[in-house]
């Protein structure tokens, strides 16, 4: 005979059902780095500046229920056409480290999808605030990032790339097994 869990799920008689587990264990600043390769000229030149972000997200799995998640944001302020026109480059990788325990597969990649940035962001955000004008400049701050639909944006970019392989597998493989005679049996 099985008990109902708590939600809903049925589990073997004398086998507790672990809640779900989401904690942040750390969090810390990987890698920093300001740069005004133009200074002290840079703060006589006139123009409207124009900033370039670079956004990534890395997930590493550290032990059976841990993550470490990094944030990595690279700005990047230039006046002007051409590559050497920087005025300032700031780049920060913001990393946490997450326990996510007793969650099924699809839900603990959306938490290490959405949830971790959303905790690191601002972080990172004041971090580079704080760099900007130490450098000098006046202060910048990031708006708000939202990660659900970056996150969304990722998971149908997967599922497109993963259609179009089946569909050259698909493709490349018919005549192959047309031709054979024992197809499905291997």
């Amino acid at each position: 005979m099985s008990e109902q869990a708590p939600n809903g799920a049925a589990t073997p008689e004398g086998t507790p059902q672990q809640p779900p587990v989401f904690t942040v264990e750390k969090i810390y600043v990987k890698d920093v780095s300001f740069e005004s390769p133009k200074a002290p000229f840079v703060f006589n030149e006139q123009g409207q500046p124009q900033i370039n972000m670079n956004l990534n997200q890395r997930v590493q799995r550290l032990g059976e229920t841990t993550f470490e998640v990094v944030l990595g944001i690279t700005l990047t302020c230039s006046v002007g056409e051409g590559e050497n026109n920087a005025v300032w480059v700031t780049e920060v990788q913001q990393a946490g480290v997450f326990r996510l325990a007793g969650l099924e597969p699809q839900v603990a990649d959306a938490l290490l999808g959405t949830q971790c940035p959303n905790v690191l962001y601002p972080y990172a955000r004041q971090l580079i605030s704080e760099l900007i004008q130490a450098g000098g400049f006046a202060p910048f701050l990031l708006q708000p990032i939202n990660f659900d639909a970056l996150y969304a944006e990722s998971l149908r970019q997967r599922q497109l790339q993963m259609q179009q392989e089946q569909q050259q597998q698909q493709g490349s493989g018919d005549g192959d097994l047309a031709s054979s005679g024992t197809a499905g049996n291997a």
